[in-house]
C-alpha cells in the first residue's frame, strides 16, 4: 500500500505493475448516479517515467482521504474485473 485514507469514503487508486507493460493507473470513484465503476485514468510515458510518481503525489496532497494501492502481480487486471 502506499497511502492510506478514509476507510468509508476515499478514492481508491491501484497502481497496476507487471513485468510485461507499463504501469497503469485505475481509479474507483463515487459517480453521481452513485456507482463506483474502474476507469484507466494514466498509463505512465515510457519517455518520462517521473511523471507517473508525481501525478501521484499530486493525487495524494490534492485529497489526503484517497487510497493508493499497487499490485505487481501477472495479470493485475483481473484484480479489477474481479471486483468491479
Amino acid at each position: 500500500m502506499l497511502a492510506k485514507g478514509e476507510p468509508d469514503d476515499g478514492t481508491i487508486l491501484v497502481v497496476m505493475r507487471d513485468s510485461r507493460t507499463s504501469p497503469r493507473l485505475f481509479e474507483r470513484m463515487p459517480q453521481v448516479d452513485g456507482t463506483r465503476p474502474w476507469t484507466l485514468s494514466k498509463t505512465q510515458d515510457i519517455d518520462n517515467m517521473e511523471e507517473f510518481e508525481v501525478y501521484l503525489e499530486r493525487r495524494r496532497q490534492q485529497d489526503p482521504d484517497t487510497w493508493i494501492i499497487e499490485l505487481d502481480i501477472p495479470n493485475p487486471e483481473r484484480f479489477i474485473l474481479e471486483s468491479g
